[in-house]
């Protein structure tokens, strides 16, 4: 069933070079499967069964799957859309250095800075336009190599491989055009987007990698790509939600944008979105306060973002036992101050429906000396109290512009993703079941 997924996952992340496009190719594929938009300023009138989506900021989205009319909780999954990359400041270029042309940008995330020098960018965002009196906004991807960021030669920097600190605004300026280019940046996006530039009212421009992905190693046991962190198991949990098996409780599918900035913001996962939504759903489908306090009972929470694997070359920095393998499995991730959500209830809840997927398991700790991020599970669960497990596959070289995974393993989140939103969770007083 999942023979070609990794290519499905190249093309995934080929659309998606923003938050917005993420959002824009899942919303096509749900589309494709019969699901219908909902807007969050219109009337909700849902039927269940049934199948909905909605958007927030044109860059998060929710996908609901409402089962019959009776359920009785939720089973969430949600991972996140944006990845660390550089913001382009505005459409004007900065003052050119002698024969030279150069955008203006600030960091958007905590990125690997050397691996975004000497590879070819492109630029791709939202615009926003006035149009017949109205202002409405537009996607746009340049879609070309447009940009680079040179690394100074060895020649001149003889220290450049003993150690090298970055200044952000004067070392990871890209090179736009020569001196000729100047003025030109507003012409070349208002082209791709099809629109005038005299209507480009403002603009949210990301610079984004060009390099595609592809499968290597010995056995071709290894893929890399752009933005595997989230984008790897944001596309395995929309397949495996697509190809579910109708349960007893409602599926429900989050692409969060701004998790790589702390998720405090409006469409983030830190918002009231996600609580938002699912409190319209009870009442469009006329459930009183107490069913609704019920249903969260029995809701069940699984936070999807990447692990770190076993570095081939710094084996030191894993946990002594707690040290992913790529290939083996989604990782459980565990933490004791709870910047990971999972605790032995919920992780045993995941690793029964994995079980029944047929899909292998593995821990991440981090090192008791080395402190890890804090994840969508711990925020979410910090403002909605659900049995929450935060999971993941694992990678190597994570927030680089080019980051590595097992061949085996979206296939596996893939895998786990449909038995879960196949499955119901229940809880009562003597206990659970899923």
């Amino acid at each position: 069933m999942y023979e070609n997924i990794n290519q499905d996952l190249f093309q995934f992340i080929k659309e998606s070079p923003t938050a917005w496009h993420a959002a824009e190719s899942a919303a096509r594929r749900l589309r494709e499967a019969g699901y219908t938009e909902l807007h969050e300023s219109e009337v909700w009138e849902l039927k269940a069964p049934g199948k909905y989506f909605v958007r927030r900021g044109g860059s998060s989205l929710i996908a609901l799957r409402l089962p019959g009319p009776h359920f009785k909780g939720f089973m969430i999954m949600a991972g996140h859309g944006d990845s660390p990359c550089f913001k382009i400041k505005n459409l004007d270029t900065v003052p050119t250095v002698e024969v030279y042309t150069r955008l203006n940008t600030e960091r958007y995330g905590g990125m690997i800075l050397s691996s975004w020098m000497d590879r070819p960018l492109s630029a791709a965002g939202r615009l926003v336009l006035r149009q017949d009196g109205r202002i409405v906004t537009k996607l746009v991807d340049v879609g070309r190599d447009l940009l680079l960021i040179p690394n100074l030669a060895i020649h001149m920097n003889r220290a450049a491989n003993d150690g090298k600190s970055y200044d952000l605004n004067i070392d990871m300026q890209p090179l736009f055009g020569d001196r000729d280019a100047a003025g030109s940046l507003r012409s070349i996006v208002a082209e791709a987007a099809g629109v005038r530039g005299e209507d480009i009212l403002d603009t949210d421009l990301f610079m984004y990698p060009r390099m595609p992905g592809t499968e290597w190693g010995a056995a071709r046991e290894f893929i890399s790509a752009p933005k595997l962190d989230d984008l790897q198991c944001v596309f395995a949990g929309l397949t495996g939600f697509l190809r579910a098996r109708d349960g007893d409780s409602c599926g429900v599918l989050c692409i969060f944008d701004n998790e790589e900035v702390g998720s405090m913001t409006k469409q983030g996962a830190g918002s009231g979105f996600l609580k938002d939504v699912l409190l319209r759903v009870g009442s469009a489908l006329g459930r009183s306060a107490e069913e609704r306090r019920r249903g969260m009972a029995s809701t069940l929470l699984v936070s999807m973002d990447n692990a770190h694997a076993l570095h081939p070359n710094h084996p030191e920095y894993a946990d002594r036992r707690d040290r992913p393998e790529m290939n083996k499995g989604v990782v459980i991730k565990y933490n004791a101050v709870q910047r990971y959500a999972t605790d032995a209830v919920s992780a045993a809840l995941f690793m029964e429906v994995c079980r029944r997927a047929g899909v292998p398991t593995q821990r991440y700790t981090n090192r008791a000396d080395l402190q890890g991020g804090t994840t969508l599970g711990a925020i979410i669960a910090s403002h909605m109290a659900v049995d929450t497990v935060d999971v993941g596959l694992a990678q190597l070289a994570m927030h680089s512009a080019f980051e590595t995974a097992g061949a085996r393993d979206t296939a596996y989140m893939a895998a786990a993703a449909e038995e879960f939103f196949s499955s119901s969770f229940r809880r009562d007083p003597d206990g659970m079941s899923i």
